[in-house]
């Protein structure tokens, strides 16, 4: 993952630019690390091929450099990820990502798994939505209101689904400075 993380570091600073807000569109093979014993792709092996699209994303739409310019860099809240078919040896496949939106604490990304059908329209193979946030090497939290301040207003079709919050709400563990006692029931 260490090498194709740095490979598509690369290719980002080539890819076309894109809007904050936009679809960004990276596209992956599946390789032998990736597979499983049942020969698909790994379910653990989504979520990182997840940081390494929303790494590109950043990357893409200016929101990186505007971060390191800042001292902020993102960390994953929570996330979940559904599948719908497997990815198999050497399939090429697209990773599309977006913002969807912000809560009072926390940025939405959903991402989807992608490949043509026989028709070459995009089909679903895997769906996947994260909950970040930033911190400043400083130290602290990033607000959304710095958030939107450094990046602009997010348009108006930029809105978390209520299932997501709920979600979100749901799984959410004790903060970090609070007790969190593994008991089992």
């Amino acid at each position: 993952m260490f090498f194709r993380t740095l490979l598509h570091a690369l290719l980002s600073q080539f890819g076309p630019r894109l809007g904050h807000f936009d679809v960004a569109r990276t596209n992956f093979v599946t390789l032998p690390t990736d597979q499983d014993i049942l020969r698909h792709m790994n379910n653990g092996v989504y979520l990182s091929i997840m940081d390494v699209a929303r790494f590109d994303m950043l990357h893409r739409t200016g929101v990186w450099t505007i971060f390191k310019r800042q001292g902020w860099y993102p960390v994953v809240v929570s996330e979940t990820i559904s599948f719908r078919k497997s990815l198999k040896l050497g399939q090429k496949f697209t990773v599309e990502s977006r913002i969807i939106g912000f809560d009072e604490k926390a940025v939405y990304v959903e991402q989807r798994f992608v490949r043509p059908d026989a028709d070459g329209t995009p089909e679903i193979y895997a769906h996947g939505h994260i909950r970040g946030r930033f911190l400043k090497r400083t130290g602290g939290i990033v607000t959304i209101d710095e958030l939107l301040e450094a990046i602009g207003v997010a348009p108006d079709n930029v809105s978390v689904p209520d299932w997501l919050l709920e979600w979100a709400a749901t799984a959410a563990v004790p903060p970090t400075r609070a007790p969190a006692p593994s008991i089992w029931n």
